[in-house]
């Protein structure tokens, strides 16, 4: 179980002092949810496993990711390669996460279990 120390807010009355325990799997979700919305996937496509590590918290994310169809030439010569992608997101989810959980994410490392196109949705 992961427990958060609590400060009290600006203008709260001073001395009050207390911590918030949060079970592993809140802060799993919170992951899993944040990592999905920023790979732009869904939230079932995506294994998080989130661990203490160096004074802060360690995050794995196993996940599909998503590619430009293979027949849209432009879109694929206009994308980040793979690895470039997978940077970006490192950074980017790693000051998300920790802006939710409250915790120094220190680690943020991926496992790419595949690829996907995303569907198209038709315009009316």
């Amino acid at each position: 179980m992961s427990t958060l120390t609590v400060e009290p807010p600006l203008g709260a009355v001073s001395g009050v002092r207390g911590s918030v325990q949060v079970r592993e799997r809140v802060i799993e979700k919170v992951v899993r949810e944040a990592s999905a919305t920023t790979i732009g996937i869904p939230r079932g496509d995506v294994d998080v496993e989130v661990s203490e590590w160096g004074g802060g918290l360690a995050v794995r994310v196993a996940t599909k990711l998503p590619i430009p169809d293979l027949d849209d030439t432009e879109a694929i010569r206009a994308a980040p390669t793979v690895i470039e992608r997978l940077r970006g997101m490192q950074s980017v989810l790693a000051g998300e996460f920790g802006r939710l959980t409250g915790r120094d994410v220190r680690r943020v490392s991926f496992t790419v279990t595949g690829a996907m196109v995303p569907e198209r949705k038709r315009v009316r």
